[in-house]
């Protein structure tokens, strides 16, 4: 039987109005066009420069957008939206206080949901949305529900258990593991996480991330590590031989999350974060 976790750490954003698509579509990494009651998509929102600023889920409820993102920057998110209206005609609203937004993971997650284990599969729910993963099938599904509905046929886990499955299948979770005005989206796997369309023309940042695709110009990459040794804290530079070639990000227990030059990934010679000995893993989405 799948498990369900309430994600407290997450909010919601609606994007209304007769211009929310289009709005949308000329700010984010994805295409919003595929977007609807059976799609939901994962996206990021850049700087100019092609600089992470936030990630985030896309899905479709009574007609309106509504992006799932880091609760804690919401309200930020929401400004720089906004910067971007002018004469669009978009309504950017958080709606975190009406829904519940739960995590549901481990065998069977899709089907006891009514989904196809398909990443993106959407379907409407209890009043709500549940959607499978977009980035992973393997990483289970979201169900945002009006508050006070539940999660039936799942039985109760901590955000901690969620947490576990998250890192070893080596999925970045927003600003915890993915630096602000830092880190390049090809750098966190967005390719293969399905977090852009290189088909859908442009968007903010666009020009950077195309760049780096087309020259082969990622050199670091976010990846799952396991540790030995107490838990290094996040910005712990991860060294080889003396040489610096990383820094860990979010962890628990012997799992972490670390960026590390993919030329040090090798297993020649051992990395290490302070006296804690780290050892990459190369997720098997990945592609590099």
């Amino acid at each position: 039987m799948p498990s369900f976790t309430i994600l407290n750490e997450r909010a919601l954003i609606a994007v209304g109005g007769e211009d929310a698509r289009s709005f949308l579509q000329g700010l984010v990494s994805n295409d919003v066009t595929k977007v609807g009651p059976n799609r939901a998509i994962y996206a990021a929102f850049l700087t100019a420069q092609g600089k992470f600023l936030f990630d985030f889920f896309v899905f479709e409820m009574d007609g309106t957008l509504f992006l799932d993102c880091e609760a804690a920057r919401a309200g930020d998110f929401v400004r720089r939206l906004s910067m971007y209206k002018l004469r669009a005609k978009v309504e950017i609203t958080e709606r975190t206080d009406d829904f519940t937004i739960a995590a549901i993971f481990g065998d069977g997650a899709a089907q006891c949901l009514g989904l196809e284990d398909v990443a993106g599969n959407a379907t409407s729910l209890n009043g709500g949305v549940a959607f499978v993963d977009p980035r992973l099938a393997e990483a289970g599904a979201r169900a945002v529900l009006p508050v006070g509905r539940d999660v039936a046929g799942c039985v109760a886990a901590d955000v901690a258990a969620y947490d576990e499955m998250r890192l070893r299948l080596g999925l970045p979770d927003g600003s915890r593991d993915m630096i602000v005005e830092k880190t390049l989206l090809l750098e966190a796997g967005f390719a293969e996480l399905n977090g852009i369309d290189w088909d859908k023309g442009c968007f903010l940042g666009q020009e950077l991330t195309a760049r780096m695709k087309y020259r082969g110009l990622v050199k670091r990459r976010l990846v799952p590590v396991k540790v030995t040794g107490p838990l290094p804290a996040p910005g712990t530079p991860i060294l080889r031989e003396g040489r610096d070639v990383g820094e860990m990000r979010s962890g628990m227990a012997d799992l972490g999350m670390a960026v590390i030059r993919i030329d040090a990934m090798d297993g020649a010679a051992e990395c290490v974060a302070g006296d804690t000995v780290v050892v990459p893993i190369k997720p098997d989405w990945a592609d590099f």
